[in-house]
């Protein structure tokens, strides 16, 4: 069985001359696939509550230290 079609989602925004950033699509078998724009073919994939928990560490500072 082939895979759907996925809709890729970038960032709201983006910095000028940016050139890498992560993309997002929400399939329709309730799995979350992330990719990173340069490298299009290589998508990691997660469950819907695994991606929620992250995008709440990520909102609450619990990833900050890897970018200070």
């Amino acid at each position: 069985m082939p895979e759907p079609e996925l809709e890729w989602q970038q960032p709201k925004s983006l910095e000028e001359g940016q050139e890498e950033w992560l993309e997002v699509a929400f399939g329709p078998d309730g799995l979350v696939h992330i990719r990173q724009n340069t490298r299009p073919d290589e998508i990691v994939t997660t469950t819907t509550a695994k991606w929620d928990a992250w995008v709440l560490g990520v909102k609450a500072g619990e990833f900050d230290h890897f970018v200070e």
